[in-house]
């Protein structure tokens, strides 16, 4: 039984798996099938995007195929076109070739026809010298010799005559160039009048104070011009004191210790020295800065520090009634802007026009014109030459070897004449230069006489006829003497003597 039972299990279970095996077979094959199917499907999709891929690329490779095509055509036909051009100038060239052939064996022809013709004309050429040789009595060379003697003389008049023109019209172009820079540089310069004089009005609270600046039997008033060098006024003038000197350092000393000593109130003999030698200390350091802040206002470097002091003590100096430091300064940017125009240095004229006037100011004063002084100054301190000889030759004493030099001349002239510059009467400058005249003119043989550049100096014209060379020079100094003895000028006077002969003819 169990095993028919077994057997009954064994038999069922085989019969199942048969029909799940067959459903399974058929399933599977389905599946298949489907998986064929869409292998197929996706098989068609990649052949279509295969093929669109290849026919794009197709037309691209086509483009490109039609595009060098056309441009090796356009190649071909440029080629085409330059082997024609290039063959019709070949055609051209042989063409000119051969005409140049045919004029060459023209001209050929003619050359040989043309030296015949000259050799004939040689021999008449010669035959004809001989002739003129024979009727003029000089040989070719004598004749060609004479001749060109004739023409190098009339060239040298033409030359001479030519020269005198150009010179001419040079000088008067040149004057009114100058003309022109001068004005221009004055134009540009705006100054200011400055005015001093020789006294110093100091002013005080009240008259009480007067008493005691003169002190006890005058000791204090004696005592402070003994230690400033100045003559103090105290007179019935209300609410000041005058101080009167040439020296102006010694009366701004004065003023300032006077100031000191009033705002103190301790004033005595020992006060006053003590002051005075401490403002003289304050105003030499004044002095020096003033001197300092000039250079460096006007862009000039490297000066020895002694010039800088004398720059700053120009301050004090007057002449005429100008400042001199204002006159150096207005000086100095005139001969940098009249520099400029000439195409010159302007910081080396600005310089010399700053130094031109140092002579006035040394601490000793020796018997030297201040140009001259100036001079010696400038090239002890290691001043380059030009600034030195423009410092020496500002008026007339010295040589001009350089441009420099002329340049200072005009300008120191132009700010010292400017109107409002310097104080003189005109009554007693038109009496001096008028005296200078006459005086020159009392000598036996004098024609004439000029004193220019503002009595500076003085032409005297004498005639040939009565003077001769060497009595010219003792003349000038016979006039320098008397002048230096008997007249008052400032600075120096130059004294020119002209001694000429002329003779004047007029071509009609």
């Amino acid at each position: 039984m169990i095993i028919s039972g077994i057997v009954g299990l064994l038999a069922g279970g085989a019969a199942i798996w048969l029909v799940v095996g067959v459903l399974n077979k058929s399933r599977g094959k389905k599946i298949i099938e489907e998986a064929r199917k869409e292998a197929e499907t996706i098989k068609k999709d990649k052949l279509l995007e295969v093929k669109e891929k290849f026919i794009s690329l197709k037309a691209d490779l086509e483009k490109q195929v039609s595009a060098r095509n056309s441009k090796m055509q356009s190649q071909e036909a440029k080629l085409r076109q330059r082997e024609s051009s290039l063959n019709q100038r070949h055609e051209e060239l042989q063409k000119r070739r051969g005409e140049m052939d045919a004029i060459r064996e023209n001209l050929d022809g003619q050359l040989d026809i043309v030296e015949k013709k000259k050799q004939e004309l040689d021999k008449v050429h010669k035959i004809e010298i001989e002739r003129l040789e024979a009727l003029s009595g000089l040989s070719a060379d004598e004749a060609k010799e004479r001749l060109a003697q004739s023409l190098k003389e009339e060239a040298q008049t033409a030359a001479a005559a030519y020269i005198n023109e150009v010179m001419e019209e040079a000088k008067m172009t040149a004057n009114k160039e100058a003309k022109k820079i001068v004005v221009q540089s004055i134009q540009r310069v705006a100054t200011e009048t400055v005015i001093e004089n020789a006294i110093t009005v100091f002013h005080i609270d009240s008259d009480e104070i007067k008493g005691r600046v003169i002190g006890r039997e005058g000791r204090n008033i004696r005592a402070l011009e003994a230690a400033t060098g100045i003559e103090i006024i105290v007179d019935d003038t209300p609410e000041a004191i005058i101080l009167s000197g040439f020296d102006p350092v010694r009366r701004e000393v004065a003023r300032l210790a006077l100031h000191q000593l009033v705002q103190d109130g301790r004033i005595h003999p020992a006060r006053i020295e003590e002051v005075v030698n401490k403002v003289r200390k304050q105003v030499e350091e004044e002095i020096i800065e003033t001197g300092k802040r000039t250079t460096i206002d006007l862009g000039i470097h490297g000066l020895h520090p002694e010039l800088i002091r004398m720059i700053g003590r120009m301050k004090y100096r007057s002449s005429y009634g100008q400042n001199l430091l204002q006159h150096s300064r207005e000086t100095a940017n005139l001969c940098a802007i009249m520099a400029s125009e000439l195409g010159l240095n302007p910081k080396k004229a600005k310089r010399a026009g700053l130094l031109h006037d140092i002579g006035k100011v040394p601490d000793d004063e020796p018997e030297l014109p201040h140009a001259i002084l100036g001079m010696k100054l400038a090239e002890k301190y290691k001043e380059k030459a030009d600034i030195v000889n423009a410092i020496g030759a500002h008026h007339d004493e010295t040589e001009m070897p350089r441009l420099l030099a002329p340049i200072v001349l005009v300008c120191d002239a132009i700010s010292g004449a400017r109107p409002g510059a310097r104080r003189e009467i005109v009554e007693a400058y038109i009496k001096r230069l008028n005296d200078l005249e006459q005086l020159a003119l009392s000598y036996p043989g004098v024609v004439k006489t000029y004193a220019i550049q503002a009595g500076r100096e003085l032409r005297v014209i004498v005639g040939a006829e009565k003077i001769t060379d060497v009595e010219t020079e003792s003349l000038s100094n016979e006039i320098a003497k008397k002048i230096q003895d008997e007249m008052t000028y400032p600075g120096q006077v130059k004294i020119t003597v002209i001694r000429e002969t002329r003779a004047v003819a007029f071509a009609k």
